[in-house]
């Protein structure tokens, strides 16, 4: 069985998503903490499925690193095989992610390397797309530059606005998310040499 430690700074839906599929019967990777940046929303999902959170708030810390180093020091106590950032929208530092590398994934509202970084949606229609889409990738010390394990297309539509493409998106990778993480669990993605 897979343990799984999610990040998250907002509502969670990713978040609910791969706690509902964690409970079925028969899925192999199970949610053992769900931690935050802040006094986020989600933690709620978590409490509501009896899984421990903490929070590690970033504005309580004098840089990126010292912050960086408290998250560190929680993900250790948990010790789960995998990290999983659902919607954490801060940059790990680079001794995090050198440390859990290459355990740590993440969902991006684009189909990389297109439009990277916060505002995937919002730049895809900037620039007259006519498709974006959603991928799951590894965390590395980039900007949603990591290995790709797995993205789908989403056309945009005539009249899409940034908020009805992100609600189209997010279907799809939460789909991509709960398949990633089944397939991580199941042997057959391997982190550490990943080949799509």
């Amino acid at each position: 069985m897979l343990s799984v430690a999610v990040l998250i700074s907002g509502t969670g839906s990713n978040l609910r998503a791969l706690l509902e599929a964690a409970s079925e019967p028969g899925y192999p990777a199970r949610i053992v903490a769900v931690g935050a940046d802040r006094d986020a929303a989600g933690l709620a999902h978590a409490a509501e499925f009896g899984v421990e959170t903490f929070t590690v708030p970033y504005r309580q810390h004098a840089s990126r690193e010292e912050w960086g180093a408290a998250l560190a020091e929680h993900l250790r106590r948990v010790d789960a095989d995998l990290i999983v950032l659902s919607g954490l929208m801060r940059l790990l530092p680079a001794d995090l992610v050198e440390e859990f590398s290459p355990r740590i994934i993440n969902t991006h509202p684009a189909f990389l390397p297109e439009f990277p970084g916060a505002h995937g949606v919002r730049d895809a229609l900037a620039a007259g797309a006519v498709q974006t889409g959603a991928s799951v990738i590894i965390v590395d010390n980039g900007v949603d530059s990591g290995p790709i394990l797995a993205q789908e297309r989403i056309p945009v539509l005539d009249g899409d606005d940034e908020a009805t493409l992100h609600e189209r998106i997010k279907p799809v990778e939460r789909r991509l998310l709960i398949d990633v993480v089944r397939r991580i669990a199941e042997g057959d993605i391997d982190l550490a040499h990943p080949v799509r």
